[in-house]
């Protein structure tokens, strides 16, 4: 038998959006610190859109760079979901599901010791199977969501309507408001349904956690200790909690910050609401209007990092209200280039994140205690909202449940109370809670050494 201390070779095949390659690389950065080879798969573009690695890592990860198969009506350099209109994402997975065969001979050719794979990528486990490697299936998303999305393996889905999913499901024993609203179902209706020409999000969901032969989450028992405990139960197997990885702050010159820091430097400790919805959600211009006026009326100072647009492919600008920039002007910035999001959220000047609720948002805001206003834009957002505000980690601003629709007067009712208001207190106080756990690093670490003793002991044939 090999010894305990042998060291692992991990594949990893993230999804290709930046939402799911950053945490798969804290992953590969936390591994690799252990002294274990990580080969971190992904198209051209997107590795070189990665962070650069610190140079004693650079020996331990390796990029394979496997090239997107051509595919009609994508355009050639569309490699991310950044890249494309949200409806035209499906060709994106069309053509991720072309990489199975150079996937296949990679895999072949390394004989790693287990590989990674995402939640589209739910055809892994049929590759590695045939070549005897271990599949593990690495959830970007939280348990919650994964035990939302699908039921114990073998049992059949009931929901068939809109109206279906924004109640808890069966499957769930605990009581919980856990659910979509439904106008947050409708959204994303037709992907959790697909069509005769689409494979569903939900099916590539069930078929990546029903084939892998363990499950690692990005998630810690102390935020949603139930639901790992119920993803185990569901699925009869191994889940492993691997931290909620919060990113590596970064020592780059960054010619951004100096002028951000001198106008953040000028408020009073926990004044400033910072506003991001992330680098693929955006509000409607209806909903910018109203989380404007609402800005006004709330009389906070702000710094409101504003993209108005998804990307270079989105012709639906969004703008501000006329006359918005000076009324405000004084006590609000509004940023329409890239901000360091998380140099920031470290200020002692920001009081709390407005945010759509994106998992990898709302840990960049625990990571530096800040209080959440969480207003939903799509995907597993709404589903996270429903739990951030459970665990009181997060104030979910009130709309209509049937077009989303909300108020100025909602917007700035809701980020007083979790800034200022003594209502707000226990948000502030959870986040300072959140923080200690957070940057506690030997409990971080510990979860990583537990799921590398699992992988090893696969790899050793127990």
């Amino acid at each position: 038998m090999a010894k305990d201390d042998s060291k692992l070779h991990i594949a990893m095949f993230p999804w290709l959006a930046l939402g799911h390659m950053n945490p798969f690389l804290e992953l590969a950065k936390l591994i690799a610190q252990k002294g274990h080879m990580v080969s971190f798969i992904s198209t051209p573009r997107n590795i070189d859109r990665l962070p650069k690695l610190p140079p004693h890592l650079c020996s331990l990860i390796s990029f394979v760079k496997l090239p997107l198969p051509y595919l009609e009506n994508l355009p050639q350099d569309a490699e991310a979901t950044t890249d494309l209109p949200v409806e035209h994402i499906w060709y994106l997975k069309k053509a991720y599901d072309l990489l199975q065969e150079p996937l296949s001979s990679f895999l072949q050719s390394c004989v790693p010791d287990c590989v990674l794979y995402d939640f589209a990528a739910y055809w892994v486990p049929c590759i590695a199977r045939k070549l005897n490697i271990p599949s593990v299936y690495f959830s970007i998303f939280t348990a919650s969501v994964n035990c939302y999305v699908s039921p114990a393996s073998g049992d059949e889905d009931y929901r068939r309507e809109v109206e279906d999913y924004t109640v808890t499901p069966k499957w769930v024993p605990f009581p919980s408001t856990v659910a979509y609203r439904f106008f947050e179902v409708s959204k994303i209706f037709s992907g959790i349904t697909g069509n005769e020409s689409d494979i569903s999000d939900f099916y590539r969901f069930r078929e990546a956690i029903r084939r892998c032969e363990l499950i690692a989450v990005r998630s810690c028992p102390e935020i949603e200790q139930e639901w790992l405990e119920l993803l185990e139960q569901l699925h009869q197997k191994p889940v492993f909690p691997v931290s909620v990885l919060p990113p590596s702050t970064s020592d780059t010159d960054d010619t951004s910050w100096p002028p951000i820091k001198d106008w953040l430097d000028k408020r009073d400790k926990g004044s400033v609401v910072y506003i991001a919805f992330g680098s693929e959600a955006k509000p409607s211009q209806q909903e910018l209007d109203a989380i404007a006026m609402g800005l006004e009326l709330s009389e906070m100072a702000f710094f409101w990092v504003l993209r108005k647009r998804r990307g270079l492919v989105d012709a639906e600008l969004v703008e501000l209200p006329q006359g918005f920039e000076e009324r405000t002007k004084g006590r609000g910035v509004v940023c329409t280039n890239w901000a360091p999001q998380l140099k920031i959220l470290a200020h002692d000047s920001i009081g709390g994140f407005f945010t759509h609720g994106g998992w990898s948002s709302v840990v960049e805001a625990l990571q530096f205690s800040k209080p959440l206003i969480i207003l939903t834009c799509f995907a597993d957002q709404g589903i996270n909202a429903k739990l951030f505000q459970e665990k009181m980690i997060g104030y979910v601003i009130p709309r209509n449940e049937e077009d989303g629709s909300f108020t100025s007067n909602s917007v700035a009712e809701s980020l007083t109370m979790v800034v200022v208001e003594e209502a707000g207190k226990v948000y502030r106080d959870k986040a300072m809670e959140m923080r200690g756990l957070l940057e506690d690093k030997s409990r971080q670490d510990g979860y990583i050494d537990k799921f590398l003793c699992y992988l090893k002991l696969l790899k050793n044939g127990n």
